[in-house]
């Protein structure tokens, strides 16, 4: 008896889709209800991502280290701030292996428990007053423990929305995504700006600050639920099959596309050196100098998130017309003439220091809106699932882990013009990854 007789009818308001692997076999979920999927998953991430990067200028250096000044406190608690990218990749290694033993939904449910047990226990972790270094180690732990849960959430969307959308389109699909960023910013600056505001700084650094990290844990369950509502039915798992997305092992992805993987994320690094650098860095920066009020950089750069919005969108519009390989690039060039006014900008007063805020996030959301598109587009079909994973895991490693303890350390030491030079790295990185990806790519 042939397959067919046994595919469940189309549900009412899904559309059919033809997957770019075989255009005779039919999907049954929409690309949109895919994106939306995406939205949710990458939101949940930066979210947690952002709180422990906002808590690591506002609440680390008084709370984990206050026998240091006020620079090294912000470089410890930069330090620990990179042990989370540093473990992704081991994460994705590790759940992968889950997922080929027993399935995606028990792999994507254990990976997201793990990461909001790591971030409960942030919440309730007490601090160097009462721990003593035990609480280091602790905030230590817990962040390498929150970079593996990372890595094993994982859940394939972003290449099976890549391979989905109409190939006239697939600009303003690879964008879709990336808005979790903004999103995810906007929720965890909004947090703190809010308890940071209305507390005395007593209770914001005793109790205030814990409530961002349960909220994250309330995200992530969430977030599961959502993203399960999708993987787990039979239509995902025919999708995956249909494009051959699988786990594959990490030995073989690194032994047969490991050129693939580390020009994908060489790629996007200075879309994702930005990241940090107008997000994290200017409140560790302006906290550092004292140059204006802390709640006051947390609204603008609530308002910059809001451009990076409509930026992320932008970038959709501009790829689908000239390319998203020639986007990236172009707007790799604008990051690089940006970086040149950095020291001008950071090193002023107040408005200086907004406009750098504002317009890197107008930057960030044109050129990171891009950026996943442009790391799954070289791989085969059977290597895209966990590739796509691995370049990111790598992108973020090399790009944005440990952009704010260089860019603060150097520039303490040497000046703004350190910022400048981390920026420029990586324009040439992007730029040279683009030229040598060129030889490399297989259409998508």
């Amino acid at each position: 008896m042939s397959s067919s007789a046994h595919q469940p009818p189309t549900p009412p308001g899904v559309t059919v889709a033809t997957t770019a692997h075989d255009h005779g076999s039919k999907s049954r979920i929409a690309p949109e209800e895919i994106a939306v999927g995406v939205v949710v998953g990458r939101t949940s991430e930066y979210f947690d991502f952002f709180v422990f990067g906002i808590a690591a200028v506002l609440v680390f250096p008084h709370v984990f280290f206050p026998f240091a000044d006020g620079l090294r406190g912000l470089l410890y608690a930069f330090t620990i701030f990179s042990f989370a990218f540093i473990s992704r990749p081991f994460g994705t290694a590790l759940f992968m292996t889950v997922q080929r033993r027993w399935g995606r939904s028990v792999k994507l449910t254990a990976a997201l428990f793990v990461l909001g047990t790591a971030t409960a226990g942030m919440a309730f972790l007490p601090g160097y007053s009462v721990l003593g270094e035990r609480s280091i180690w602790l905030l230590a732990f817990f962040r390498l423990v929150q970079g593996i849960g990372f890595g094993g959430s994982w859940d394939g969307l972003p290449s099976l929305l890549a391979m989905n959308a109409p190939p006239q389109r697939r600009g303003w699909y690879s964008m879709m995504g990336q808005l979790g960023a903004p999103i995810g910013f906007i929720i965890a600056a909004g947090l703190f700006l809010f308890l940071h505001w209305s507390l005395e700084s007593d209770d914001f650094l005793s109790w205030g600050w814990r409530y961002p990290f349960y909220v994250a844990f309330a995200v992530n369950v969430v977030a599961l639920f959502a993203r399960l509502r999708l993987v787990v039915t039979h239509e995902y798992t025919e999708m995956l099959e249909e494009g051959q997305l699988e786990p594959i092992s990490t030995r073989e992805m690194v032994r047969s596309q490991g050129y693939n993987i580390f020009l994908g994320a060489f790629a996007a690094l200075a879309s994702y050196a930005l990241f940090h650098l107008v997000t994290v860095f200017p409140l560790s920066w302006i906290a550092l100098q004292n140059t204006q009020d802390l709640n006051s950089v947390l609204i603008v750069q609530l308002c910059g998130a809001a451009i990076a919005i409509v930026c992320t969108v932008i970038s959709g519009r501009i790829a689908d017309r000239i390319g998203r390989r020639t986007t990236l690039g172009l707007f790799a060039i604008f990051i690089g003439v940006f970086a040149l006014f950095a020291p001008f900008l950071m090193g002023g007063g107040s408005t200086r220091q907004d406009i750098f805020i504002l317009v890197g996030f107008a930057l960030l959301g044109l050129s990171y809106g891009q950026a996943a598109g442009t790391v799954t587009s070289n791989f085969e079909q059977r290597f895209r699932y966990t590739g796509a994973a691995l370049t990111t895991d790598f992108a973020w490693l090399f790009g944005a882990a440990f952009a704010p303890l260089v860019a603060l350390g150097l520039s303490a030491e040497f000046g703004l013009i350190a910022v400048s030079a981390y920026l420029l790295s990586g324009t040439v990185c992007t730029l040279l990854a683009l030229r040598i990806n060129k030889a490399f790519e297989t259409r998508d």
